[in-house]
């Protein structure tokens, strides 16, 4: 016998689990959709319920996430993923490929403008790294936060 839908919404002890959420979009790979991306992310992530400091560190991940998919690639549009899993919060960002170098998180000098934004991503996530993207040319890069 299948199990009927309220058996499935209960978890063990009778409380109820929150349902998956999931949210993929789609922008241009233009330095003006990392704005997009950012807004985007946030909006969502509100209306799940998530708390402001995890919407702000989300905001900032994405954002160097797809800033570097945009400079670093020679995509046509980048990908960017949201999912809640329990108390985590899996983001991930993907281009269609061409990069040079696998992104890495690396020291720079107090003089560098840029090359800071996976150190960042290093800090603020419990965890992170990189996957090719399914299906095609290209990776993924993605990160897990505490809810």
């Amino acid at each position: 016998m299948a199990p009927s839908y309220e058996a499935l919404r209960l978890g063990r002890g009778g409380t109820v689990v929150a349902p998956p959420r999931h949210d993929v979009f789609r922008l241009p790979a233009l330095s003006t959709s990392v704005a997009e991306a950012r807004r985007h992310v946030v909006r969502r992530l509100g209306s799940w319920g998530i708390d402001q400091d995890t919407r702000d560190s989300a905001e900032l991940i994405v954002s160097e996430l797809f800033t570097n998919a945009v400079r670093h690639t020679s995509s046509e549009d980048v990908r960017c993923s949201l999912q809640l899993i329990g108390t985590r919060l899996r983001l991930e960002v993907a281009d269609q490929g061409c990069a040079r170098t696998v992104p890495e998180a690396r020291s720079v000098s107090a003089d560098q403008e840029g090359g800071r934004g996976l150190m960042l991503v290093e800090a603020m996530s419990e965890a992170w790294g990189v996957r090719p993207n399914q299906g095609g040319a290209g990776r993924a890069v993605w990160a897990y936060l505490a809810v």
